[in-house]
C-alpha cells in the first residue's frame, strides 16, 4: 500500500513554487528548456539566432568545450564588439546580477556622505531567505555603507533601504525599467529592485553585459564592484563606540575561493544565484591592454562554482581570440546618446536623472552625468595592477574622461571613499558562509570576520528557497 502524505494549505502554498519551478540544473540535457527560435536582433541579426554564434579567423582558438550555461556572451568592453555568444537574447531570470541595473540607476541620486536612519517600513517586502548585509531598524547608515552592502554582500536589505530613499520600491522599479529601456536592454523586465525571483522578471546575457558596460563608466560603480573587502557598521549601542564587521565581495573571481583562484586582471562586476535563475555572473577583466566583458547565465554543470569557472574559460578564450575573430554583433549605445550624438554631459542628454531633492549638485553631479553619457564608442581601460587579491583591486578608467581619483590603485585594505576595509559573502549555493540569496541566509553581522591575510570561507551549500546574490 502506498502511503499518502497530507500537507496543510499553508505548507502546500509555501512549497508550491519550488515544486513546480524548473530546476536550475538538470541531469538530462533533453530536459533542459530550449531557447526561442527567434530572439531580439538588438546588436545584430546573428544574436537573434539560437545556439552558439562565432566566426573564427586564422589562428583563432576554438571555444572551450566545458560550457553548460543556457546563455553566455563575450564582448570587447572598449569597442563594444561581441566576439562570441550563445543564446545571447534568451530572456532568463537574472538573480542579483539585476543589482547592476539598480546601481546604474540610483548611484547618481545620493551623495556618499548622506545618512539615513532605517525605519521598519524600509525593510518590508523582502523575499524569504534574501541575502542580507545585516542592516538594523533604527540604526543610521551612510549611502556609502549601503552601497558597500549592495555590491559586496548583495544585500537585499541595503537595496530596500536605498529604494525607500528613492520614494519606494515601486518608484525604483519604474526608474530601473526606464533606465533599461534607454540602454536598449529590451529583454529586461524589472519586477523587484534586488533581483529576487518574481514572476515575469527577466533579463538576458546581452542586456546584463550592456548594463555592466554602462555602469562601469561611473567611477563609484567601478570602485564598489572591484572592492574585495570592507568594514560595515554594526549596531550602535548606547554609551559605546559603534563596532564594525567585515564583509567580503561575493564575486569569487575577485576574492578567490577553494578551487576558484582569483582571476588575473578581474575588476568586477556582479554575481547572482536564486533557485529559479540558477547561478548568473557578469565579469570584466583586463589583459595585455584589452578589456573584456563576459556574462554567463545558469550553467547546468554539476561542477562546483561552475558559473565562475565557465566565465574564466570564456575570458581566457576571449583574450586569446582578440583580433582573430570576426565580431558577430555589438553592444549598442543608449537611445539618449543616439538621439544626441556628440553632445556633452548634462541632464539634457537623457542619461542622468533630473536633479531633485536627493540628487547631488554642482561639479560632482556634472561629472557623473558625463560618465553616464557614453555609448558603444566609449573605451574603458584598466589602471594599475593586473592581479586582484583579497585586499587589492584594479579599476577601470574611462579614456574619454580620465579620472585621476579612479586611476589610482587603492592600497591594501582601503575601500572607496573610506579608509576602512573588510570582507563579505554571497547569495545561494555560490554564497560564502552565512549568506544566500533566498535560503538559509543570515545577516552580515553574524558572518565570521577574516583577517586581511586569511583565505575566504568556503562556499556553503543552500537548498530550497530562492537565493539572491
Amino acid at each position: 500500500m502506498t502511503a499518502k502524505v497530507a500537507l496543510s494549505a499553508t505548507a502546500a502554498a509555501t512549497l508550491l513554487p519550488f515544486l513546480t519551478a524548473a530546476p536550475a540544473q538538470a541531469d538530462d540535457k533533453e530536459q533542459q528548456p530550449k531557447p526561442p527560435a527567434l530572439m531580439s536582433s538588438v546588436g545584430g541579426t546573428r544574436l537573434a539566432q539560437p545556439g552558439t554564434q562565432v566566426q573564427l579567423g586564422p589562428g583563432a582558438p576554438v571555444l572551450p568545450k566545458e560550457l553548460s550555461a543556457r546563455s553566455w556572451i563575450v564582448a570587447d568592453a572598449e569597442s563594444g564588439q561581441v566576439l562570441a555568444a550563445h543564446n545571447a537574447h534568451w530572456k532568463l531570470a537574472p538573480a542579483s546580477t539585476l543589482k547592476m541595473l539598480f546601481a546604474d540607476t540610483l548611484l547618481p541620486k545620493f551623495p556618499k556622505t548622506e545618512n539615513h536612519t532605517v525605519l521598519a517600513q524600509d525593510l518590508a517586502g523582502m523575499g524569504v531567505g534574501s541575502s542580507l548585509v545585516g542592516i538594523k531598524e533604527k540604526q543610521t547608515y551612510s549611502v556609502h555603507d549601503l552601497w558597500l552592502g549592495v555590491f559586496l554582500r548583495s544585500g537585499n536589505d541595503a537595496v530596500h533601504v536605498l529604494s525607500a530613499m528613492n520614494d519606494g520600491v515601486e518608484q525604483t522599479v519604474a526608474d530601473m525599467q526606464a533606465q533599461a529601456d534607454d540602454l536598449q536592454a529590451l529583454d529586461t523586465h524589472v519586477v523587484s529592485p534586488d533581483g529576487y525571483d518574481a514572476p515575469g522578471q527577466v533579463s538576458s546575457a546581452y542586456d546584463l553585459t550592456l548594463i555592466a558596460r554602462h555602469g562601469m563608466q561611473n567611477p563609484d560603480f567601478r570602485e564598489y564592484s572591484s572592492t574585495a573587502r570592507a568594514k560595515f557598521p554594526g549596531e550602535q549601542k548606547p554609551g559605546k563606540t559603534r563596532e564594525t564587521f567585515e564583509i567580503q565581495n561575493t564575486n569569487r573571481l575577485l576574492t578567490g575561493d577553494i578551487g576558484v583562484p582569483a582571476y588575473q586582471g578581474i575588476a568586477g562586476v556582479k554575481n547572482g544565484n536564486t533557485t529559479h535563475a540558477g547561478a548568473t555572473f557578469t565579469g570584466v577583466a583586463e589583459r595585455n591592454g584589452h578589456v573584456l566583458l563576459v556574462t554567463v547565465m545558469n550553467p547546468s554543470s554539476k561542477e562546483q562554482h561552475a558559473v565562475y569557472k565557465e566565465t574564466a574559460r570564456l575570458l581566457d578564450w576571449g583574450f586569446a581570440a582578440t583580433g582573430k575573430v570576426t565580431p558577430v554583433g555589438e553592444l549598442v549605445a543608449p537611445k539618449s546618446v543616439r538621439t544626441n550624438p556628440g553632445t556633452g554631459a548634462g541632464p539634457s542628454d537623457g542619461t542622468a536623472p533630473a536633479p531633485g531633492k536627493n540628487a547631488p549638485t554642482g561639479v560632482g553631479h556634472a561629472a557623473v552625468a558625463q560618465e553616464r553619457s557614453g555609448g558603444a564608442g566609449i573605451a574603458l581601460a584598466v589602471a594599475g595592477g593586473v592581479l586582484v587579491l583579497l585586499a587589492a583591486a584594479v579599476f577601470l578608467v574611462n579614456r574619454r574622461w580620465p579620472l585621476a581619483a579612479s586611476a589610482r590603485r587603492r592600497k591594501p585594505g582601503e575601500t572607496p571613499g573610506s579608509d576602512a576595509a573588510g570582507a563579505g559573502a554571497e547569495d545561494g549555493p555560490e554564497a560564502g558562509a552565512g549568506s544566500a540569496d533566498g535560503a538559509g541566509e543570515t545577516s552580515g553581522s553574524a558572518a565570521a570576520t577574516a583577517s586581511p591575510s586569511a583565505p575566504p570561507a568556503p562556499a556553503a551549500p543552500v537548498d530550497g528557497a530562492p537565493v539572491n546574490p
